[in-house]
């Protein structure tokens, strides 16, 4: 697919990058060779491929799922300098 300069400089604009006059020709022709290899790819029989979140088949260690620290919350809000029922109280920032 090739791009004229007209539409790169549309997308350009869309984009809110600035292309010279001078660079149309070559940002075309860097960005049809992109188009092209796009085409190519989807060009490429995936029919029966199931779709994979990695290429290597990488396990992710995890730890267990335990409690590894006990209960500090009337540590804290003794030293909070407004609590109420449990909660902290902070100022109002949004009227």
């Amino acid at each position: 697919m090739a791009l004229e300069e007209k539409d790169v400089a549309k997308i350009a604009h869309l984009a809110r990058l600035q292309v010279t006059d001078a660079e149309l020709s070559a940002v075309a022709s860097r960005l049809s060779t992109i188009l092209n290899l796009i085409e190519q790819l989807q060009a490429a029989p995936t029919d029966g491929i199931e779709p994979m979140a990695h290429p290597m088949d990488a396990v992710q260690r995890l730890r267990p799922d335990a409690v590894t620290e006990s209960n500090q919350r009337d540590a804290y809000q003794k030293i909070a300098p407004a609590v109420e029922d449990g909660l902290y109280l902070v100022p109002k920032v949004i009227e």
